[in-house]
């Protein structure tokens, strides 16, 4: 996935996810191009506030920065690596990080988690 990609994540539920449809629809009717983006919905706030807890925003912050493997972000934002590994399991099936396995001489393998975005944009309406 490319860094080029906007990211965003919105709590606006099923009536945006519609509206955002529509207006794609409206576009693409038009012959116009979309611009690459992914946008994670939920359906309210308290959802998104959920799984993008203060943490998780920090590890996004520092994952967007460059791969870095899950030790060095424990190490980076003072966690457990274990906790760490968990948080990036949640955020990759959200599609806000990636990771892959490479070797690490003499230790077996790492993991490398990077950013799927160079931003991302997080909006709750309330």
């Amino acid at each position: 996935m490319s860094k080029k990609v906007r990211v965003r994540v919105v709590a606006d539920g099923a009536k945006g996810f519609f509206t955002r449809a529509r207006e794609h629809a409206r576009k693409l009717d038009k012959g116009e191009e979309l611009a690459p983006a992914i946008t994670i919905s939920f359906e309210n706030a308290s959802d998104m506030v959920r799984v993008l807890s203060e943490q998780r925003i920090r590890l996004l912050k520092v994952a967007r920065e460059r791969p870095t493997a899950v030790s060095d972000l424990a190490i980076g934002l003072k966690r457990d690596t274990r906790a760490v590994s968990r948080d990036v399991d949640l955020l990759e099936t959200f599609g806000l990080l990636q990771s892959h396995y490479e070797n690490n001489p003499g230790h077996g393998k790492r993991r490398i988690v990077q950013s799927c975005a160079a931003n991302y944009q997080l909006v709750a309406n309330i």
